[in-house]
């Protein structure tokens, strides 16, 4: 009789602009996963929010379904699955908004199951772009000259943040706060551009940033781990278009990266340190990508971004480069799993509880 398997349920898909970049790390996980010490279960979430685990969620999704929510209105499951088994753990693959900001999280602590990848805090305060540079500013990291402004603020002055805006000078890239695989990302290099741009980018998100446009090398660090993790060695995204956009990313596949990046060993070292304070400054756990930019004229380095949810695709840079730091994709996986349910235990280890003693509360 053999062991019984971890039940590992893949949760992609979701409500975000990422919706069909997670389908494809979802699969990808799905055929790399250990069989010999988990069993995958597929959680698709449509695009109306609703949890498909009937069929093959994969290609449900992939078909746009969007299923009707079953009866029970704490669930988000679809109907007619309302009485499924939940998985023994969540392996979380869901990018940008719903998955990436701590919404899932804080629904599956208060389920009790372990999910992969770091807690609430971390998730909200990392995929807002501008909260995360202000956590970085007072750790005393180099971060790329920005503003940023909320959509009812916006509305009582526009013209007075665009007065602003243009003292980084020009170009400028305008995105979205809470937002990735550079959707909803404008450069705007006309004055006259940058209200429209500012307006597309409130399409997706209540809160934007306008960032000074630089002349820059993209260059990208994978954290793997809890409070010792592995970071490894820098990688470079080699931009073949104007920037690193979606159609560059994952359709038009013109773009190249190259591990490691060239670069000066000193170079290299400052900035996986960087990236280890970066994690570790948002409370940072199991994955991420943290992106750089290197200014070409100057060597000066800028803290871009952190992605606590990286693309697990066959051209992601997250898993190429812990591969290549000697931690392969399978291995990668199983890490993360074991990290997960690390996590759960010693959350449900710590006093939640209090009883003062006495009746006064009734």
């Amino acid at each position: 009789m053999g062991k019984e398997l971890l039940s590992v349920g893949l949760l992609f898909g979701g409500e975000s602009a990422e919706h069909e970049v997670s389908i494809v790390s979802a699969r990808a996980i799905a055929k790399h996963l250990d069989s010999s010490a988990f069993r995958a279960v597929p959680i698709g979430v449509a695009r109306n929010g609703v949890w498909v685990v009937l069929g093959d969620p994969f290609a449900r999704l992939a078909n746009g379904e969007m299923p009707e929510r079953g009866e029970y209105p704490f669930l988000p499951l679809e109907k007619g699955a309302e009485q499924t088994s939940a998985p023994d753990v969540i392996f979380n693959v869901i990018h940008g908004a719903g998955g990436e900001d701590g919404q899932i999280q804080g629904y599956l602590e208060m389920l009790k199951i372990p999910c992969t990848g770091a807690g609430r805090l971390c998730q909200g305060a990392a995929m807002d772009k501008w909260m995360a540079k202000r956590v970085w500013e007072s750790e005393g990291l180099p971060v790329t000259p920005y503003l940023g402004i909320t959509e009812d603020r916006w509305k009582l002055n526009p013209q007075g943040f665009i007065d602003q805006c243009l003292t980084l000078g020009t170009p400028v890239f305008v995105k979205p706060a809470n937002s990735g695989s550079s959707i909803g990302i404008e450069k705007v290099t006309l004055a006259e551009d940058l209200k429209s741009a500012v307006d597309n980018a409130f399409r997706y998100d209540r809160r934007v940033l306008v960032e000074k446009g630089l002349d820059v090398r993209e260059i990208e660090v994978a954290v793997l781990g809890g409070a010792d993790p592995i970071v490894s060695m820098p990688g470079e995204v080699l931009v073949a278009g104007e920037f690193y956009d979606f159609a560059d990313k994952y359709l038009d596949g013109k773009s190249q990266t190259q591990i490691p990046a060239d670069l000066q060993d000193d170079m290299a070292q400052s900035i996986r340190n960087m990236a280890l304070q970066a994690f570790l400054s948002l409370d940072g756990y199991g994955l991420a990508r943290v992106d750089f930019f290197v200014e070409r004229n100057t060597n000066h380095i800028y803290l871009n971004e952190i992605n606590t949810i990286p693309g697990f695709t066959s051209i992601s840079m997250f898993p190429k480069l812990i591969e290549a730091a000697g931690v392969p994709y399978k291995d990668q996986l199983t890490t993360l799993i074991g990290l997960a349910v690390d996590r759960q235990r010693q959350t449900a280890g710590k006093q939640v509880g209090f009883k003062s003693g006495s009746q006064w509360f009734r």
